[in-house]
């Protein structure tokens, strides 16, 4: 929890961020992912300074249990002084033990926030889905809350006046609209109503512009100029012949790779603008693929 020190902006952790959303696919399967295509409703987990503090924190933290699909769940919320914004106690269950830093005590909007992060922590403890090390789990945490419907509560808990800031979570701001945004064009949602923080809804933004770039690398037909030359460029040294090694990536930076196994024809490899997977197709000309993992179907010029 950054709290008025300095709040780290951009993307540096992107391509944790997007295995993360690959991962969720692969534990959750396309079907159950669907079930989330509802977002938690700002009116569900509103807490106003004249609630009673623990019983609304029960009551928020019942709203995520149901949310996340863990009816058997029970949360006993406590608040104490710590450093960081929360922590779950995770053991086998049915109950699970979640302390809240005491700052919530009189910050009581970002409860739900909070709670976000630590229900996943239990959803995630069940479904026996972690990464190594630290850093890495909390950010798959924060991806797996943001992408089923609950996480815009830790970027609308992001705040910035003059030199006092606040930020809930481990990705920037603008990563957590980056998942928001993946988020809201795959269900077709539209959570820049939700926001009551300007900074929140800036980084949405942010991530907005980002999600959207993924579907415009070639080969998709999204690409805009400069990278479709680039790529016709890459496809005509990955076809001359005689070259080595077999699989020929393509210039740096870009998201695709060109293989060939013997006498097969020529294919692309390039991650599903959606989940990340990658998908490899024929080099020959107009494509239509469809991922396997989150079922997208991708207009292609190969």
């Amino acid at each position: 929890m950054a709290d008025d020190g300095p709040v780290e902006h951009g993307f540096p952790h992107l391509e944790t961020v997007r295995a993360a959303i690959t991962a969720l696919y692969k534990r959750l399967s396309y079907d159950t992912v669907q079930t989330f295509a509802t977002s938690v409703a700002p009116a569900d987990v509103a807490f106003c300074d004249t609630d009673d503090l623990h019983l609304g924190a029960q009551r928020v933290a019942r709203e995520l249990v149901r949310h996340y699909g863990l009816p058997d769940a029970r949360l006993i919320v406590s608040f104490r002084e710590m450093k960081h914004a929360a922590n779950v106690e995770l053991t086998s269950g049915p109950e699970y033990f979640v302390e809240l830093n005491d700052r919530f005590r009189t910050h009581r909007r970002d409860i739900g926030a909070a709670l976000a992060h630590e229900v996943m922590h239990v959803y995630l403890h069940r479904l026996d889905l972690s990464f190594p090390g630290l850093r890495d789990n909390e950010i798959l945490t924060d991806t797996a809350a943001t992408y089923l419907g609950a996480g815009w509560l830790l970027l609308d808990a992001f705040r910035e006046h003059g030199t006092s800031s606040q930020k809930l979570g481990y990705l920037t701001p603008e990563e957590f609209g980056y998942v928001l945004a993946k988020r809201a064009l795959f269900f077709g949602e539209d959570p820049s109503t939700w926001f009551t923080s300007p900074q929140g809804y800036e980084a949405y933004v942010k991530g907005l512009a980002r999600a959207r770039r993924d579907a415009q690398q070639p080969p998709l037909t999204a690409a805009g100029w400069a990278g479709r030359r680039r790529y016709a460029r890459d496809r005509r040294h990955a076809q001359e012949p005689g070259r080595e090694p077999p699989t020929a990536p393509g210039a740096p930076g870009a998201p695709y790779s060109f293989t060939s196994s013997g006498p097969e024809p020529l294919r692309v490899s390039f991650p599903c603008p959606t989940c990340h997977q990658r998908i490899r197709v024929p080099v020959r000309g107009r494509v239509r693929a469809r991922c396997a993992l989150c079922r997208t179907v991708l207009e292609c010029d190969t």
